[in-house]
């Protein structure tokens, strides 16, 4: 039985920021437009935390019972180590959606964008076919569509737009700013499993374009990431301060050029912290910028 520690590691913690980071970067757009509301800000973080650690629970199972985590290098795999039954996996990762679902039904009646409730919906049906189903998207490349999608647009926009209720040109672009980085985090990981996701078949966007062009694209992301900060700091009556988000930039260095090194196996660990390090400073920054602005 795994114990609590394993469990904890079972939730992929690097893999947070994902979910934090849009949300503190919506609900500062959401003041910046002086319509911010902090109990919903509360449930937005509770709806993308919970839907985070249920994709990854989710994978965990999914990818267990395939067989695909057999050999593997990263974090814990709950399943994949035998470490917890598949079962009581399956069932943290439906009570993690639970929760999300609970979370936004109480969003949505707050803010009375009933919208968010279709749109949550899609969300955990996105998370659970990920990797769930007979025909699994992210065996297929689509893994990157779903974080971009789901932890930058939606996510972003999605809790802007239950405070303010409008959707702003500055929501997207911060939508995009933090699809971007949480993409790159999923490349990190990627990258880093292409070895092994070659002999289980599963076909990811970084086993489709091969090692050199996935490392490329890793620091493509990055960089227009947080590039993107300077876009909103330009827009008509946008946040003047946004652009020194790009400070961020620094902390990104370091994952950028373990990346371009060529680095493989477990010397890629580091950079899926380091990228999901950079995300969350960067979304600090940007939304005490953005708020101040």
């Amino acid at each position: 039985m795994a114990t609590r520690s394993q469990w904890i590691a079972g939730t992929r913690p690097r893999t947070l920021p994902a979910a934090i980071a849009p949300v503190l970067v919506g609900t500062a757009i959401a003041d910046f437009a002086g319509s911010a509301r902090i109990g919903i800000a509360l449930c937005a973080l509770v709806v993308a935390l919970a839907l985070q650690i249920g994709v990854n629970f989710a994978n965990d199972y999914s990818d267990g019972i395939r067989g695909t985590d057999d050999v593997r290098v990263g974090p814990v795999r709950l399943v994949g180590q035998k470490l917890a039954t598949p079962s009581a996996v399956k069932g943290a990762a439906f009570l993690s959606f639970t929760v999300a679902g609970i979370a936004g039904l109480i969003m949505a009646a707050a803010s009375g964008l009933w919208i968010l409730l279709p749109v949550g919906l899609s969300a955990m049906l996105a998370a659970w076919f990920y990797t769930g189903g007979s025909k699994p998207y992210g065996y297929l490349g689509l893994g990157e569509v779903f974080v971009f999608t789901y932890f930058g647009l939606v996510a972003v926009i999605g809790t802007s737009a239950s405070q303010t209720g409008n959707i702003s040109v500055l929501s997207v672009l911060g939508g995009v700013s933090c699809g971007l980085l949480s993409t790159a985090i999923l490349l990190a990981n990627n990258v880093r499993d292409i070895p092994s996701d070659i002999v289980a078949g599963k076909k990811t966007l970084a086993v489709r374009l091969g090692d050199a062009k996935t490392r490329a694209l890793f620091v493509l992301t990055v960089m227009v990431g947080i590039g993107i900060s300077i876009a909103m700091s330009l827009i008509e009556k946008g946040p003047t301060l946004a652009w020194v988000a790009v400070s961020a930039g620094f902390i990104a260095v370091e994952p950028i050029k373990v990346i371009r090194s060529g680095a493989q196996g477990k010397a890629l660990i580091t950079v899926l912290a380091g990228t999901g390090k950079t995300l969350f400073v960067f979304s600090l920054i940007l939304s005490f910028a953005i708020a101040n602005s």
